[in-house]
């Protein structure tokens, strides 16, 4: 099989290795009941046969494409020694962040388990973002807690010769030129589009001189668990849809927090699945942007499903223009990659979303029981207050549905702001009454 990594895959790399840290996918789940660990080492040893079972191998090429190679994963579950309470277990799942995970040299990926004092245990999959994203990590995890075994061919490390490696590289550079052309016609036609949007961002690059050194934080993270008919009812009692409820109660903490522009509007980005069976992309996904009005959202949701209809309407057109310009991919040299980063995240506050749906039922088992806790999040690792505060902040808010209840977790950071995980809770529990929404907040 084809081996080369798409180019949003080596861009997410890319991005990796040039700014130093990079988006990770985060999937915890706590048992307050006995944990099946020998269930938990077969899970463990089956993600080596799935989506994660794999690495980036750099071409030796500077302007080369990338491709995996097989990867067995780290050698087993990462045991504590002692047990903690419950209370401490969002705590705990911060500190799994702390550890590096790179998906050239890997660990690529990460298991890890805490007993907890009162029964049970939290159990944390951490992975880098550019080797699966938030749904391919779930197809991943299902399959892999049902002990489903896929042999997706990628060679194993090393196996081209340096020699074979930059003829094989060159012949595929070579056959790119026609594309990479149509790529840099498209890209100066997408930059005259957006110049505006772009000056305006352009500010929030950092020189490369100040990106190391600082002492890095974690984003302040909260997980809530509310019942998915609740949801759903509300969703409709409002006209709206559970992807527009989840589109509201992301622009009204928006608003709280200070994340409109001067319209009073808020900017949401809504990632969009384009994986079908089989598909082996890390990141196979596209997106919408979103202007919402957030100060009747709890209200009235009609107009913020009008709006995801819209662009969901016209998003193979956005695709096209958006994705034109990726063939130039390779031709980034990681110097220039800070410089991109704040243009990359566009004018204003962008708020991201990201809705992974109804999961299989299998991805809240990997023991092979149900877990009575599922938290997904995407956080960047190894950011710093600085870098923070200079791209405007972040909220991010991440939800999936499985075993009836719906899970969101929300992640936040707001520049000049007490950032904790107490005044982040108090927020959302506020958001969640407004919306006439109860739920457990972890």
């Amino acid at each position: 099989m084809d081996n080369t990594l798409a180019y949003i895959d080596q861009g997410s790399f890319l991005g990796f290795r040039g700014l130093g840290r990079g988006p990770l996918a985060q999937f915890t789940w706590v048992y307050e009941h006995p944990l099946d660990l020998e269930g938990l080492r077969r899970f463990h040893r089956n993600l080596a046969y799935g989506l994660l079972g794999r690495r980036i191998e750099s071409s030796p090429l500077p302007f080369g494409r990338h491709r995996w190679v097989a990867y067995a994963g780290p050698a087993d579950i990462e045991m504590a020694a002692t047990s903690r309470p419950r209370s401490e277990v969002p705590t705990w799942a911060d500190e799994q962040l702390r550890y590096a995970i790179d998906p050239e040299f890997g660990p690529a990926w990460r298991l890890a388990v805490q007993p907890l004092t009162e029964g049970g245990a939290v159990v944390t999959l951490v992975a880098s973002h550019t080797l699966c994203d938030g749904l391919g990590m779930s197809l991943a995890i299902a399959e892999a807690a049902k002990g489903v075994r896929r042999d997706l061919g990628y060679p194993p490390p090393g196996s081209r010769s340096l020699a074979q490696a930059l003829v094989e590289d060159t012949r595929v550079a070579v056959r790119a030129v026609p594309e990479t052309a149509r790529a840099a016609v498209a890209a100066l036609r997408l930059a005259r589009k957006n110049r505006g949007d772009l000056e305006s961002s352009a500010g929030r690059a950092a020189p490369p001189s100040t990106l190391r050194g600082a002492e890095p934080v974690t984003v302040p993270s909260v997980a809530v668990l509310l019942d998915a008919q609740q949801w759903d009812e509300r969703a409709e009692s409002l006209g709206g849809t559970s992807n527009s409820l989840l589109a509201g109660f992301a622009a009204r903490l928006a608003q709280l927090q200070g994340r409109t522009g001067p319209d009073g509007r808020v900017k949401l980005s809504l990632p969009v699945s384009e994986r079908t069976d089989g598909d082996t992309r890390g990141n196979a996904l596209t997106g919408v942007m979103l202007s919402v009005d957030p100060t009747n959202a709890s209200l009235d949701l009609r107009d913020i499903r009008a709006e995801i209809k819209e662009n969901l309407a016209s998003l193979s057109e956005a695709r096209n223009e958006l994705f034109a310009p990726l063939p130039l991919t390779p031709l980034i040299p990681k110097w220039l990659v800070s410089r991109l980063e704040g243009m990359a995240l566009g004018s204003g506050s962008p708020v991201g979303i990201s809705n992974l749906g109804k999961l299989d039922p299998a991805v809240n088992r990997p023991d092979g029981t149900d877990a009575e806790f599922l938290a997904i999040r995407q956080i960047e690792s190894r950011t710093t207050a600085d870098t923070l505060d200079r791209l405007g902040g972040t909220l991010f808010v991440a939800s999936a549905r499985v075993h009836g209840k719906v899970f969101i977790t929300v992640s936040a950071w707001q520049v000049g702001a007490v950032n904790s995980r107490d005044r982040l809770a108090a927020l959302v529990q506020g958001t969640l009454e407004e919306f006439g929404l109860s739920g457990t907040i972890e």
